[in-house]
Order: structure tokens, then C-alpha cells, then sequence
């Protein structure tokens, strides 16, 4: 046997003892620790002395990460002896997860090997505030095609308008929607629901209920609903629409008139003794914060269309809610050419 090949069986034979400090290409010491915390020389918190960050965990900087893992791949596999199996690095937004431990929040995991005690929703809401820094679009112009909102309603013989039902939680708005589509269809014309809990399945599923979000919501709503009218269709947006500006926000966006508020004037002692999705339970127990009508106000309408109330402290029956809204769009020409 050779005297190198002999050698470096020798070597592969040794017990693993204390392994070198890895060299970062980026640090200006081979030794990582600081007082039991890892330390990068570059991280972009560093301090003005240039003194680098420290970090509990290499995890918690995406540049240790990163060294460590090319460290690990260039060792010799006699270096290796003994240890794990290396785990290939993964970029920050790759190993992002969440995990769930008993009553405690969401956690938020790094690629890194602990994770960041940092609550799930925190990180939304960072998202939404970094989404919120994109510039506007610009140098964009409105293209107008050969089929126009009048030729879309002589094919459908009726004209496109948004039906907007608002109204305290369990005052009946989904019901009334559901009904009075289901009555138009029945005579032939084409609609469409909006409900408001569908929405936040997909379209609106990363707003939640403070102020700022509802806004978002209702503007969001407001536009999708005046795409279908414009299609033709008779849009029935069913919202709680708490804020009284932001309905208006969205009647300014048909300014053809088309823009119908049906208030459901229920109140609230009556909405909270239906309390079909146990909400304002939950809100009296206060599990839920910022629920409208307990601790967020609603604004009722000043200037609705319709304005459908409770008949000896009842809400009234689907099919007699539903008259009124047909007999207005009846009246107003919105269900003919």
C-alpha cells in the first residue's frame, strides 16, 4: 500500500474530535460564537462601528444561513465523520411555515433551525403594510373595446345595476340576497351574489376587521360590483358595510343612478336574539373584538333606496323583503331594455 493512501486511511479511521471553526467568506473572524450567540460581520443591522449583529440562532440570519451550509458542503468526509446528515439550505421565503403549539399563536419558522417567536398575524401584517409601499400604477391608458355596457343589456333585455344590501350582523341580508336571486332567475334575468362571507374565502381572505381592513373590503367589493354591472348583470352585494363612507365610496362609482342601498333597519336586540352564526355570543364573551354593533359602530343610511324594517319585532318573512326590491327595479326600468 502506497504511503498517501495509507495515510489518509489513517485519518478516516481517527475518532472525530473538536471540529475547526469555519472561515465565512464574509466574516472578519474564524470563530462564529460571541458569548454563546452567532455573530455575521455584515448583517445589514449591524451597528455603526461596524461591529456586526448577533443572533441566537444562525437561523435568524439568512447570510449565516447560507455559510454555514457552504461550510458544512466543503468539508472533507472525513471531517464529517460522525455527524448528521447535512440538510440542504433553503431560502428564507422557501422555509417559511407555521406551526401551531396549544393555545399559543401561530409561529412563524425561518430556515433556520429554531424558530422565530414572532406570531403568524404579525408577519401578515407586515406583508400588507410592504404591499401597501408599491408604487401606484402609471403610464397606463383606457382601452375601450367594440361592445359596450348598452349592447351587453339589449342582449340580456335588462340593465346592469348593484343592489346593495346593508345591515347589523343577522338582520338578514344573506337571506334577502339568496332570495331575491333566486326570484330573478326565476323571471328570466341575470344576477349575481356578493355575499360578504364568501368573499373573504378568496378575493378578500387577507383582510381582517379593523378599520383599515373593512375599508379595503368594501373597496375591493365596490369595484367587482361595478364590473357586473357593466356586464349587465343585476349585482347583489350582501355586506354589513358598517361605515357609512365607504357605501358612499361605492354609490360614486355608478354615477348612472344605478347604485340601489336596501337597508335592513332590524335592530340590534332583535339581531342579536336571531344570532344565526352565534357571533354576538361570542362577542359578548368578548372572544370577538371589533364586532360591529357591539364594540364598532354601525352607520345607518341617510339617503337608501329601500329601507326594509322589522314588523312587531320581527324580521319580515324572505318572500315579502324580496317583493319590494323586484317591485323597485320593476319601477325604474332595471329588469326591461
Amino acid at each position: 500500500m502506497d504511503a498517501p493512501r495509507a495515510a489518509r486511511l489513517a485519518v478516516a479511521a481517527r475518532p472525530p474530535g473538536p471540529r475547526a471553526p469555519a472561515r465565512f467568506p464574509f466574516a472578519s473572524s474564524t470563530a462564529p460564537r460571541r458569548e454563546g450567540r452567532w455573530w455575521c460581520a455584515r448583517d445589514p443591522r449591524a451597528d455603526s462601528r461596524g461591529g456586526g449583529s448577533t443572533f441566537p440562532s444562525p437561523g435568524r440570519c439568512s447570510r449565516l444561513a447560507l455559510a454555514l451550509a457552504h461550510a458544512h458542503r466543503n468539508r472533507s468526509p472525513a471531517a464529517n465523520l460522525g455527524l448528521p446528515p447535512h440538510r440542504p439550505a433553503r431560502s428564507p421565503a422557501a422555509g417559511i411555515a407555521t406551526r401551531v403549539t396549544g393555545d399559543r399563536p401561530p409561529l412563524v419558522e425561518c430556515a433556520g433551525d429554531r424558530p422565530i417567536q414572532e406570531p403568524a398575524g404579525v408577519v401578515e401584517e407586515k406583508a400588507s403594510t410592504m404591499s401597501s409601499t408599491v408604487p401606484k400604477s402609471s403610464n397606463i391608458f383606457w382601452h375601450d373595446c367594440a361592445v359596450g355596457k348598452a349592447d351587453r343589456q339589449k342582449l340580456l333585455k335588462q340593465k346592469g345595476c348593484v343592489v346593495w344590501i346593508t345591515g347589523l350582523s343577522g338582520s338578514g341580508k344573506s337571506t334577502l340576497a339568496c332570495t331575491l336571486g333566486r326570484e330573478l332567475h326565476t323571471k328570466g334575468k341575470l344576477a349575481y351574489v356578493l355575499d360578504g362571507d364568501n368573499l373573504r374565502h378568496g378575493l378578500n381572505k387577507d383582510l381582517g376587521f379593523k378599520a383599515e381592513d373593512r375599508v379595503e373590503n368594501i373597496r375591493r367589493v365596490g369595484e367587482v360590483a361595478k364590473l357586473f354591472a357593466d356586464a349587465g348583470l343585476v349585482c347583489i352585494a350582501s355586506l354589513i358595510s358598517p361605515y357609512r363612507r365607504d357605501r358612499e365610496a361605492c354609490r360614486a362609482l355608478l354615477s348612472d343612478g344605478s347604485f340601489i342601498e336596501v337597508f335592513l333597519n332590524m335592530s340590534l336586540e332583535l339581531c342579536e336574539a336571531r344570532d344565526p352564526k352565534g357571533l354576538y355570543k361570542l362577542a359578548r364573551a368578548g372572544k370577538i373584538k371589533g364586532f360591529t354593533g357591539i364594540d364598532d359602530p354601525y352607520e345607518a343610511p341617510l339617503n337608501c333606496e329601500i329601507e326594509i324594517k322589522e314588523v312587531d319585532g320581527v324580521c319580515p318573512a324572505p318572500s315579502d323583503m324580496v317583493g319590494q326590491v323586484v317591485t323597485y327595479l320593476e319601477e325604474k326600468g332595471f329588469l326591461h331594455e
